[in-house]
């Protein structure tokens, strides 16, 4: 029934407050000229006021009405009420004629095409019925008026009708943006506190770490190169070499504190698979997880930069690819991981991945390839528009030296 709140803009705002005004100016003129029409009867006059006064207020309930119990047969109920009403005073006298042009307005408004344009067209013929049975005579003029208002009213209707659908579009895509920012900020934010925690470790790790191991390591060797060495300087060297073994094991700790959360619930293989779920759940992509090989132990930062290559890429698939389906294959070789992530997407140009964009973004694949780089690995991206794109992740399993002095295949200090 009738809105009078604005919430389709000032522009459906002010229509309905037109429309609502202009109602009851109409039904108030027809009161007006016809309680004082010295031919009509006094009752009609009576019946005209009486009734003005009625339809005034079943037409002022509607909003209210629509508040409380907004169920479409709640309003077309009212909205029979109010035509029941009026057709009432139609018969009191013509000059009520003038209330129709709302009422078009209201059906058009409230009742399927088919039917509001049944019910105009039945509103119009009391209107015309109405006009010849006041002139005794039926008329071109009769009958033109009528049937134009009419057309004009479903004119006007439709046009309504188009701004009000842009309108709530417009309001959608308002709300959709707000929410999308807000996630966006969000997901940036933890993706920031994210990146500061693997510098830290990465920092502790390359340098405190290492240099704390290296002092335990010269201070045995002081020991054993030393054996003549006793009494309070011997005491000292192994009080320095205790205390620097105890901080490098503080280190340690901050290292391991500092790891993703997502690799702190399990393996690297499960942390994948978390993704994947994810960007099905949340970005609506079919996302499958492969392993090739036998899974080996992997260094903290290999699996710390494969998790990451991983999340960068399934994120621009799900913003920017509109893919169905990704494929994340996770291989282990014999001199080397790798990690493939290919999307079905629309794809793009291979020189615009090196590119950071005029809006701020692009930022992601370079500060990927440059992680890689440091760690001894590559990064590579093939795509084209239309054929989709496949992010290639290569790092080396060669043997690493640890502080005492022997190889390991996957652990670091």
């Amino acid at each position: 029934m009738a809105e009078a709140g604005p919430t389709g803009g000032t522009v459906l705002w002010l229509l309905r407050a037109i429309l609502h005004t202009a109602f009851f100016a109409l039904l108030g003129i027809g009161a007006l000229q016809t309680a004082t029409d010295g031919l009509a009867a006094p009752a009609n006059r009576w019946a005209a006021v009486v009734g003005a006064l009625v339809l005034a207020v079943v037409y002022a309930s509607g909003p209210l009405m629509r508040h409380r119990a907004p169920a479409r047969a709640t309003a077309l109920g009212w909205l029979a009420s109010v035509t029941a009403l009026w057709v009432v005073l139609l018969l009191t006298g013509p000059d009520f004629s003038w209330v129709a042009f709302p009422l078009f307005f209201l059906h058009l408004h409230l009742l399927r095409r088919r039917h509001a344009m049944v019910a105009v067209s039945v509103i119009t013929a009391a209107v015309v019925a109405a006009q010849a049975l006041h002139l005794g005579t039926l008329t071109v003029p009769v009958v033109l008026g009528p049937v134009i208002g009419a057309l004009t009213s479903v004119v006007i209707a439709l046009g309504y009708a188009a701004l009000y659908n842009e309108s709530e579009q417009r309001r959608r895509l308002i709300e959709d943006l707000t929410r999308t920012r807000g996630d966006l900020a969000a997901s940036q934010h933890r993706a920031g506190v994210l990146a500061e925690r693997e510098r830290l470790a990465r920092e502790i790790h390359d340098t405190l770490a290492q240099g704390l191991s290296s002092i335990v390591l010269l201070l045995r060797s002081a020991e054993g190169a030393a054996p003549g060495v006793t009494g309070p300087a011997r005491e000292r060297i192994a009080e320095a070499r205790a205390t620097a073994a105890e901080n490098l094991e503080e280190a340690r700790r901050f290292v391991r504190d500092l790891t993703p959360p997502s690799l702190e619930k399990g393996s690297l293989v499960e942390a994948l698979r978390r993704v994947c779920e994810r960007a099905g759940r949340e970005g609506g992509l079919d996302c499958v997880l492969r392993v090739d090989g036998d899974p080996v132990p992997l260094p903290r930062d290999y699996e710390v930069a494969l998790l990451r290559a991983a999340q960068a890429s399934l994120a621009n698939t799900v913003a920017h690819a509109g893919a169905t389906r990704a494929v994340v294959t996770l291989g282990f070789l014999d001199e080397e991981v790798t990690l493939d992530v290919v999307d079905d997407g629309r794809g793009f140009a291979a020189a615009e991945c090196s590119v950071p964009r005029p809006d701020g973004t692009g930022f992601g694949l370079a500060a990927l390839r440059e992680r890689m780089t440091a760690l001894g690995g590559r990064l590579e991206v093939e795509s084209a528009p239309g054929e989709g794109t496949a992010v290639a992740v290569r790092l080396p399993l060669a043997r690493r030296p640890v502080p005492d002095g022997r190889e390991d295949e996957g652990e670091t200090q």
